[in-house]
């Protein structure tokens, strides 16, 4: 026995031995990366060019290793795949200095390049290198702040010859203001002065300068340079860059503090046109109107007839169903979600628990000790003193304590200045029931976080049950890695689509909640007249952060795919997107906690590098959507309006909007129409040759669905086909309500989906959906004013404008707290800023701001 065990001792240990040296011989025959950096100015002579003494002094280490990239600015020299050995072989070649193993960085800014796999060694950003720098990306916004490193020119060629545009002056801004990344810019105040007056130059500059923070913001998501040690107080600490960072920037100043008429972004566009951009980007929105009668519509039928792809925010309202704005089907609709990154804050109580909120707050943090806490609703004698409007608070009730406040109605930093004002030292300010479990961070200006209702209903209840109760708030910095992300943003507005039901909006959604980009030098993070703190990035969310996401995404394609059509590069988008996680599930609503479906999503999540192979697409012609005008049986005048031209529908056409070629399928289904449903589409393939076949999934079982032809075959780039779609409901109809599915094409390579909406409950009165309004803007009333969800004061006419605090002329005569800031508003979305105003009169258009 002893034998055995000695002899089994022995064979183990060989076994040992050997598994061990078998591992090391993998381990030095594995291939790692390398940057390998060389002394250019010892290459040898008999060389005639660095790259080819880079690859001789590679060859003579390996046969098979290629060169990745060739570096000539940020080093000279080369990136490779070598094995340990080879590696250490290199290093010793005459002329290299050293070979140094690629390193992973977690990126820790924007974070949406990561989160959208542009951080990736991905074929995007390689197949729009090449082109990237002359793709022109137009912002229709509050300006721009020219000294954001966000516009450095370093490393770009000369203007694009295409570029027809100018850089205008004016008050604080000069010719010399732009350069070669920012390569134009304009301002447009005549429609904003005929209604309200002349601009208080002492105020806001009558030039193209953001003196606001929300263009500087937008412009720099869609096309930022990259910016390394970005951040805000230390939050998102890491690189940032936009979307499209090699691309051009054109700014168009359109919004004041009083608001953006239609008269100036008509022109805006119209020069938009004339200076020849590729993408326009525009987070702002109006009403809901018929095409021919909105001026977004109608610049952006123009910039889609000059191949000018159009990008429009989707609106703040949400959660409300017929919330959206930009609804034509030639302007992409981009909704919100998030990103996977947060800045937690915790609330701890004195009976131990603990409530996760989130916050921007930087500065002296609260004492290590527990602290009173008191409900605000207890410290005032006002109506709704709950909602810490000014001057509300009782300074010998708050003194010394953290303040529990409501959200709603006034800016939520403001709240905390009110707090702070009335002697807090500390608040809390909890979600209601419009908002649910949304958290969006904030640069407070004392110690405070938000926490969601349920938290909020929790915190309330210890304070009223405890007579003594006790709380403090602390702040965790950044976390990324946030689980499940994306979810679609509370705020986001959602469909169903209130002009024209047969089409399907929101297109898609992006990220927009928590954003880092770079902000105005004019103005601090929160936009509050009283805070002095200046950045030069800022943290804010809305759909005005989504839309230049796609913006900047779809500058990437047309740099890649020149020859695409502005409908071609949004399919792209569209059918590419995802619906679901990793793990099968579906993307989460956090309005309500459940799946989102495609009233709230569109066709889903942006996937960018999903979006450079799409394999088909469902394009569009000017004609298309003539016909769609048809359709909707607008008159001749009526059509001439939009498209510039004289054009008669052809009487012995059936014309259907439900024909129109899009990537998605909405189907109203009423009690006195028909039960057949017919769509037609065309795909083009965009592709290799190959089968595509036809899969339907639904979650109902009212329609039945059919698909003629259910295989398609391409054997050629830009060959078209096309299919019938029929959709019949079965037996008796669902009463109120909607159900969805989709429908796909896969060659086994690519999968080119589309959401499908079905819908029992659309009213038949399409004057209805024009009229409705949010639900919560009807539930959410306060002295006349909707709930206050956004970065903008709301006014009910521009009589109430005028008498909240402006002067015969328009001018904000400032009142104490009546900043803008980050704030509450369901008719408007966009970001942090400073004291703006939805006027409704005038046609005045409010940009998209958030929650």
């Amino acid at each position: 026995m002893t034998k055995f065990h000695f002899l089994l001792v022995s064979v183990l240990l060989v076994l040992c031995h050997v598994s061990m040296a078998m591992a090391e011989t993998k381990e030095t025959n594995q291939r790692k990366t390398y940057i390998v950096h060389m002394a250019k100015s010892d290459m040898p002579a008999s060389f005639e060019h660095h790259s080819h003494w880079y690859d001789s002094s590679l060859r003579s280490v390996s046969d098979s290793a290629e060169m990745l990239y060739i570096y000539n600015n940020v080093i000279h020299g080369f990136s490779t795949s070598l094995t340990a050995e080879e590696a250490q072989s290199l290093e010793g070649q005459p002329g290299v200095l050293s070979v140094l193993p690629e390193v992973k960085y977690e990126l820790h800014t924007t974070r949406t390049p990561a989160f959208l796999g542009l951080d990736k060694a991905n074929q995007l950003l390689i197949e729009s290198t090449a082109g990237a720098s002359d793709v022109i990306v137009g912002v229709l916004d509050t300006g721009v702040w020219p000294e954001s490193k966000s516009f450095d020119d370093t490393g770009f060629g000369p203007v694009p010859s295409s570029w027809n545009g100018t850089c205008e002056e004016g008050t604080n801004f000069t010719a010399s203001n732009c350069n070669r990344k920012l390569i134009g810019a304009r301002y447009f105040a005549k429609g904003y002065e005929t209604t309200l007056g002349p601009i208080d130059v002492t105020r806001e500059s009558k030039s193209p300068r953001d003196d606001d923070g929300h263009g500087t913001h937008t412009a720099t998501t869609a096309a930022g340079s990259v910016v390394e040690g970005a951040s805000l107080f230390g939050y998102a600490q890491g690189t940032a860059r936009g979307m499209a960072p090699r691309a051009r920037v054109a700014i168009y100043k359109v919004c004041w503090l009083g608001g953006c008429f239609s008269t100036d972004i008509l022109m805006a566009m119209d020069k938009a046109i004339d200076d020849n951009v590729n993408v326009l980007s525009m987070s702002l929105g109006g009403g809901m109107s018929d095409y021919y009668k909105d001026s977004v519509a109608i610049g952006a039928f123009a910039a889609m007839e000059k191949g000018i792809l159009v990008s429009c925010s989707a609106g703040n309202a949400g959660p409300s169903p017929y919330s959206l704005s930009n609804l034509a089907p030639w302007i992409t609709t981009v909704g919100a979600g998030t990103i996977d990154r947060d800045f937690p804050a915790y609330v701890t109580l004195g009976n131990g628990q603990n409530y996760s909120g989130v916050s921007l707050f930087r500065g002296n943090a609260l004492p290590g000790s527990l602290l009173p806490i008191i409900y605000a609703g207890n410290a005032s004698n006002a109506t709704n003193g709950n909602l810490c409007m000014m001057d509300t608070l009782i300074p010998e009730k708050v003194a010394g304590k953290i303040v529990l406040c409501d959200r709603g109605v006034s800016a939520r930093v403001q709240k905390g200045a009110v707090v702070k004002a009335a002697g807090g030292v500390g608040m809390v300010l909890t979600n209601t029931a419009a908002n649910g479990e949304e958290l969006v961070a904030d640069a407070h200006l004392l110690p405070a976080t938000t926490v969601g209702q349920k938290s909020g209903e929790a915190i309330r209840k210890y304070l009223f049950s405890d007579p003594n109760p006790t709380a403090t708030v602390v702040f965790e910095g950044t976390k990324v890695g946030i689980e499940p992300s994306p979810v679609v943003a509370a705020f986001s507005s959602r469909g169903p689509n209130s002009i024209t039901p047969e089409i399907l909006k929101p297109d898609i959604i992006a990220p927009g909640v928590n954003i880092l980009a770079g902000w105005s030098g004019e103005v601090g993070p929160t936009g509050l007249s009283i805070d002095g703190r200046r950045v030069t990035f800022n943290i804010i969310s809305g759909t005005s952060m989504s839309c230049p996401h796609v913006s900047g995404l779809a500058a990437l394609l047309k740099a890649a795919h020149p020859e695409w059509s502005p409908a071609a590069i949004r399919s792209a988008l569209m059918t590419t997107a995802y619906t679901s996680y990793k793990n099968g599930q579906s993307i989460r609503d956090v309005a309500t906690g459940k799946p989102s479906t495609p009233l709230d999503h569109g066709s889903g999540h942006v996937d960018p590098v999903s979006a450079l192979y799409p394999g088909l697409v469902y394009d569009l012609t000017v004609n298309d959507y003539l016909g769609f005008l048809c359709a909707l049986k607008y008159t001749g005048a009526q059509i001439s309006g939009l498209a510039r031209r004289k054009f008669t529908c052809d009487p012995s056409k059936k014309y259907s909007v439900g024909d129109l070629n899009y990537p998605s399928f909405a189907v109203n289904f009423q009690s006195s129409g028909p039960t057949v449903v017919k769509y037609s589409r065309t795909l083009t393939n965009v592709g290799s040759a190959g089968t595509y076949k036809v899969s339907i999934k639904t979650e109902t079982q009212a329609v039945k669905i059919s698909v003629e032809p259910e295989t398609l075959s391409f054997s050629q780039v830009n060959e078209k086909k096309g299919c019938t779609v029929t959709f019949t409901a079965v037996g008796s109809l669902p009463s109120d309500s909607n159900s969805f599915g989709r429908l796909e094409w896969s060659d086994g390579k690519h999968i080119v989906g589309s959401p499908i909406a079905f819908s029992w409950k659309i009213m038949e009165n399409k004057q209805q959906h024009r009229e409705r309004k949010p639900e919560n803007e009807e539930k959410g009333k306060y002295e006349g004013l909707p709930v206050n969800d956004s970065p903008y004061i709301q006014y009910k006419d521009l009589e109430d404008y005028k008498q909240q605090g402006y002067g015969t002329q328009g001018h904000l005569q400032p009142k104490p707290g009546r900043a803008g800031g980050s704030t509450d508003a369901p008719t408007l979305s966009g970001g942090s800023v400073n004291s703006q105003a939805e006027v409704p009169a005038a046609d005045a258009i409010s940009r998209i701001g958030i929650p």
